[in-house]
């Protein structure tokens, strides 16, 4: 199936948490949800 190469970004508080235009590919879960928790606790 071909992909149309859109733009998915995963940002938090203003914060780029993870894009797959500047990493070429979809994250791993922990690479979206472990920035996630760490804004969360406040780490």
């Amino acid at each position: 199936m071909a992909s149309g190469g859109g733009v998915f970004e995963v940002t938090a508080d203003g914060n780029l948490v993870f894009s797959k235009k500047a990493q070429g590919r979809f994250p791993d879960d922990e690479e979206v949800l472990g920035p996630l928790r760490d804004l969360k606790d406040g780490s």
